[in-house]
């Protein structure tokens, strides 16, 4: 299925036509997988559209550039403000954005001399794993495809070359009939979803797999921790064994593509009461109350799209 186009896409600084937004086949990043990129939500509010957490997410960009010696060429707040530009030209009342830093046509060979091309996109995207999963819960299971060792893909970078083990572990999921996969790391621990990290709830306690799992530090994931806190739900990062996940009295999977979507079954053993626990729903009810501006913005997290002007 195609995606619904929008009108403009911003590339270096320059809005062009969606379908002119084209590199050339033997760019850099074709070969060698070389781009770092980000997903943002854009939500309708009360006030009009704003961007979710725009600023963390420009800045996790920029920090995976730095991770593989890449210079953007922008700034945080050009990056932003572009960001802003794209929801604002296109009219899109909210959205998902997809900015990406890559490396172009060039030189052919691993040791990049490419030059660096930014492409920031917006496009009307709905529930990544579902209509109902937000309220009904997603089957999932434990891959067999693990993720890459700490030492090998930096796993704190948001890189197109890690979404290729994403994509074993997706394609795998679906070919067995369930919504989403959950890898172990090379301890054979937990570590997240092909696209999402998770949280385990046991006796009103959540945890959360560490960073040295080899997880994404998602931002997502720090929304709901900063929430539990809120809400005075104890929450910790540790390690979470495989079986922890068939008697946990709850597990979700959290994302900006998958929000807060619970998980009703592990390996076609049901989670808890095989539908959404009461802890999920309460922490998924407080992130939409601030994702879509009906409760005040108290930690930051909404940039509205406003009169942007660009870069």
């Amino acid at each position: 299925m195609s995606l619904p186009k929008s009108e403009k896409i911003w590339r270096n600084g320059k809005m062009l036509d969606w379908d002119a937004a084209t590199i050339h086949v033997l760019s850099h990043v074709v070969s060698y997988g070389s781009a770092l990129f980000e997903g943002v939500r854009c939500y309708s509010t009360p006030q009009g559209p704003a961007i979710f957490r725009l600023g963390d997410h420009m800045q996790r960009l920029l920090n995976s550039c730095k991770i593989y010696r890449i210079d953007a060429g922008y700034s945080r707040q050009q990056l932003e403000t572009a960001c802003r530009d794209v929801i604002r030209v296109n009219k899109l009342p909210s959205a998902y954005l997809r900015p990406i830093v890559l490396r172009g046509y060039g030189s052919m060979g691993v040791l990049p001399d490419n030059p660096i091309e930014v492409f920031i996109a917006a496009w009307d995207w709905g529930k990544y794993l579902g209509a109902d999963a937000l309220t009904e819960g997603v089957d999932v299971c434990v891959s067999s495809w693990r993720r890459a060792a700490p030492d090998t893909m930096p796993a704190m970078a948001k890189a197109a070359s890690n979404y290729m083990n994403s994509q074993l572990i997706k394609m795998e999921a679906h070919a067995n009939g369930y919504s989403e996969g959950i890898a172990l790391d090379t301890d054979g621990l937990v570590s997240e979803g092909s696209g999402e990290n998770i949280f385990v709830v046991n006796q009103g306690r959540l945890t959360t797999p560490p960073l040295s799992s080899s997880v994404l530090p998602g931002i997502t994931r720090d929304c709901v921790q900063r929430i539990a806190t809120e809400l005075g739900i104890p929450v910790a990062e540790q390690t979470i064994p495989r079986e922890a996940l068939y008697i946990a009295d709850e597990v979700f999977f959290c994302g900006t593509a998958a929000e807060v979507t619970p998980i009703r079954s592990v390996d076609r053993i049901p989670v808890g009461n095989g539908a959404r626990g009461p802890l999920t729903a309460k922490i998924q009810k407080r992130f939409f109350e601030l994702a879509l501006g009906t409760a005040p913005d108290v930690y930051g997290w909404l940039t509205p799209v406003g009169e942007a002007v660009g870069v």
